[in-house]
């Protein structure tokens, strides 16, 4: 069972692109499940069913947890058993009927239109082979808001710099189209006619991104790129992959995008993933207006 979760927390910290703490929180309220299963002999994941999870909640309230911890461990079980269920090993999940207690819903915390500046600018200044390529990388994540794992698993022949689009591959192989902006498409040509070719060594491969040895980059080296971009731009908080993908939202909602326009292109199956960011827009409004406002 230990197995699971640890697939489950890779795919946290490279797909998604978690902190240290909180994939710690996950690692926590995981094992104590985990317990509880093992105190009641049962030892594999598809033996736990929708009574088994009530139990669990039931467990946690006599324990005397606040609300709000009680929801993030349900929550936290809940992501899991998605997770099991998307990756094929589980074909039903026993926690979609399963309500949770109410809490405080998390809201993305996206870059500013400044910070995305100083991020972009950062690879900007390195005219080395790497430099052009992170700089396309970047530039094209802001540009389209695409997940660390679409953007890894780019082609070449995805991209067409004369229709300014990048096609993308998404959630159930869903395909969408993807609009690209002028510096998107110049950063891309040069490193397309400057860099990549260097990277790839001689190698024969249909990879967009490659890393220092010529083959694909994978969803961890374009973590640690982004990490280390943020810090030499001096971010003071964690910034990844993920976090450009909440940006790109944002900015074109602050910007008067439709929230189905924006839907369209995260390729959100439910509307309701899209709207949290309609919650992010009015959140950083009322901030602005209770900063500048003489009254406020």
């Amino acid at each position: 069972m230990k197995a699971r979760i640890d697939e489950f927390l890779h795919f946290l910290t490279v797909e998604k692109g978690y902190s240290h703490h909180t994939i710690a929180a996950y690692q926590n309220d995981l094992a104590q499940l985990s317990d509880f299963l093992s105190n009641r002999e049962l030892t594999s994941w598809p033996d736990v069913d929708r009574n088994t999870i009530q139990q669990y909640i039931l467990h946690l309230k006599e324990r005397g947890y606040a609300a709000s911890t009680v929801s993030r461990k349900v929550a936290s079980t809940k992501s899991f058993f998605h997770f099991l269920v998307r990756d094929g090993f589980l074909s039903d999940d026993p926690t979609a009927a399963v309500d949770s207690p109410s809490a405080d819903r998390h809201l993305p915390h996206p870059l500013s239109p400044d910070q995305v500046a100083r991020l972009l600018a950062v690879p900007a200044q390195d005219e080395s082979r790497k430099g052009l390529r992170d700089q396309a990388l970047l530039e094209l994540m802001y540009a389209t808001g695409m997940r660390a794992s679409e953007i890894v698993n780019l082609s070449v022949d995805e991209v067409d710099l004369d229709e300014k689009t990048v096609r993308c591959m998404g959630k159930g192989k869903k395909e969408r189209i993807l609009p690209l902006y002028e510096g998107a498409c110049k950063t891309l040509n040069t490193y397309l006619q400057k860099s990549r070719p260097e990277l790839a060594r001689g190698h024969e491969t249909e990879a967009l991104f490659l890393n220092h040895r010529g083959q694909r980059l994978t969803r961890q080296g374009l973590w640690l790129i982004v990490k280390e971009c943020a810090e030499s731009a001096n971010i003071n908080r964690e910034v990844t992959p993920h976090t450009l993908r909440h940006t790109f939202a944002t900015h074109l909602l602050d910007g008067g995008a439709g929230l189905r326009e924006v839907q369209q292109l995260l390729g959100h199956t439910n509307i309701s993933s899209t709207q949290i960011y309609t919650e992010v827009s009015t959140r950083r409004k009322r901030e602005a207006y209770d900063q500048a406002h003489p009254r406020a």
